[in-house]
């Protein structure tokens, strides 16, 4: 889903990552990927990442100031829920450290919160990952 975007609209929402969503990893250090996409009410994109054991992470959403709320999730490949941010105040980051190497799937989902009479917002999404160094 984050690459079945045209260039222009992809070069924007990266920008976005890089000026606004990137400050929310401090202390960690960013692992230099953006990964973004603009996403309308109702919407929902899979991202598959590795972790590695014994690592902090920390992972941080964001959205344009358009987009109210943005729900992620985190599961492991068998789809069980490991966290998800709808049941802690709908919180931008998350700091975990993982104790085997594996694969996570990062799901994020942007809820319909506009009246049924207006149009559906759309904004940028993104998903930074940070790693603690000690």
């Amino acid at each position: 889903m984050f690459f079945a975007i045209p260039f222009k609209t992809h070069a924007q929402c990266k920008n976005f990552a890089k000026k606004i969503c990137r400050l929310e990893l401090s202390p960690y250090i960013h692992d230099g990927n953006y990964n973004a996409a603009i996403l309308t009410e109702g919407e929902d994109a899979e991202l598959f990442k590795t972790f590695y054991a014994g690592q902090q992470y920390r992972i941080a959403v964001c959205g344009s100031e358009t987009l109210t709320k943005i729900e992620f999730m985190v599961m492991d490949v068998d789809r069980k829920v490991l966290y998800s941010n709808a049941k802690n105040n709908f919180a931008t980051t998350w700091d975990f450290k993982v104790e085997n190497t594996q694969q996570l799937i990062i799901l994020v989902k942007v809820p319909v919160t506009s009246p049924k009479d207006e149009e559906l917002k759309s904004g940028c999404v993104a998903i930074m990952f940070g790693l603690k160094t000690d």
